[in-house]
């Protein structure tokens, strides 16, 4: 079990230190509210987020949000620990899911808001406004509903119904 936490914890270790290195560029380097263009449908846009996804619970002290991504992340450690060793897909789902909350929880707990930057637009449309840690967090959900995907098929495969 060593080795897994250690490629796990060091996946988790990589993307929390990455996302934290972005953020500080973009705190330190662009003007908030200010539109870089990176391509059509992307830009830079420095803003900050004092709630979780779509500054969902903005009006939450900075405690209660700890609180909500301390379950939330213990939770999903939980998962992660339980999980079978062939289920590396997964694995790493949860590991990224662990950085982008840690990523988040950082910025919330020194600053007091999440550093959001990315802006997927359209002349008529924009998303919300997110960053590395938010993207670890989606990518790893999507890498954990794969495993499950897979294990599903393999199951069929061999005769049950993957229940």
């Amino acid at each position: 079990m060593r080795r897994p936490l250690v490629l796990y914890g060091g996946l988790c270790l990589a993307a929390i230190l990455l996302d934290q290195a972005i953020k500080y560029l973009v705190e330190t380097g662009m003007e908030m509210h200010r539109q870089i263009d990176l391509l059509p449908f992307l830009a830079l846009y420095r803003t900050h987020n004092t709630g979780i996804s779509f500054s969902l619970f903005s009006d939450a002290s900075v405690w209660q949000l700890v609180a909500i991504v301390a379950v939330v992340t213990g939770f999903i450690a939980w998962l992660a620990w339980n999980s079978e060793a062939r289920q590396v897909i997964a694995r790493t789902g949860f590991a990224l899911i662990i950085a982008g909350a840690l990523g988040n929880l950082v910025d919330r707990v020194l600053l007091g808001y999440v550093v959001d930057y990315l802006l997927f637009h359209t002349p008529s449309w924009s998303f919300a406004v997110f960053n590395l840690a938010d993207t670890c967090i989606s990518i790893g959900a999507g890498l954990v509903i794969v495993q499950e995907a897979v294990d599903w098929r393999r199951a069929r495969a061999a005769g049950s119904d993957g229940r």
